[in-house]
């Protein structure tokens, strides 16, 4: 259960255990917003498999490809959360310097925003048609291959955003849902790429708010306080 605590300073648990709540995370998160995609590809591949022109492939091949980019990239964080663990830095400490790096982190988040790639990778993400009419192969390697290679652009536009969630606790429910509706609305709402900035604005405001009073933020609790708490002893 230790594993569950949220705030800035949590532990990620056992790497078992990330891994199977990472997946199930990313599967709450983000199958809202990469539905489009998938849609696409199934209405694809079936129109092809219909015209004889090639085997019908399950898109669930499709969407696994898309989750192992980002079984990756959360593999690569708890990996980097690991190793400054074991550097035991006690100013990272959430009653010492730890929600400001916190803070920090979510500035950087919101300047993202605002950067060339994050536009680029936004833009893939709301053209499916494009993408598969410029990246199409075939068979079940192709569709695993074509989710890894849209997992990896999706990794490339929301990083930021799952920054966040690393700075103030990777199993908040109520973070997870924020962040989860911040980038449905990017990805398929109509105004999605003028509303990125607007988000880049929110985290930056977010970040220094973090910095200067940490303990007024609605939803952020640190690792230390909640141990504090009645029946939260491990």
């Amino acid at each position: 259960m230790g594993g569950m605590i949220s705030g800035p300073g949590a532990e990620l648990g056992q790497l078992g255990w990330f891994v199977g709540a990472w997946t199930l995370m990313m599967a709450a998160m983000m199958l809202p917003s990469v539905a489009p995609m998938a849609l696409t590809y199934a209405r694809v591949t079936g129109e092809r498999a219909r015209k004889s022109q090639a085997v019908l492939v399950p898109t669930w091949i499709f969407i696994l490809g898309y989750f192992v980019a980002w079984t990756a990239f959360g593999l690569a964080a708890y990996l980097i959360d690991h190793l400054i663990r074991l550097l035991n830095l006690a100013w990272l400490a959430p009653d010492r310097g730890g929600t400001i790096v916190a803070g920090i982190a979510i500035a950087v988040a919101g300047l993202y925003q605002f950067t060339p790639f994050k536009r680029v990778c936004l833009t893939h993400c709301r053209s499916p048609l494009d993408f598969f009419l410029e990246s199409w192969h075939e068979g079940p390697g192709g569709a695993l291959r074509m989710g890894m290679h849209h997992g990896l652009y999706c990794v490339g536009c929301c990083w930021g955003l799952m920054l966040v969630l690393f700075a103030v606790g990777v199993m908040s429910l109520f973070w997870m849902a924020i962040i989860a509706v911040l980038i449905f609305a990017e990805k398929v709402l109509h105004h999605g790429p003028r509303l990125a900035p607007v988000f880049g604005i929110i985290l930056i405001a977010l970040g220094v708010w973090i910095v200067i009073d940490p303990a007024s933020v609605p939803g952020l609790r640190s690792h230390a306080e909640r141990a504090d708490m009645p029946g939260m002893k491990m």
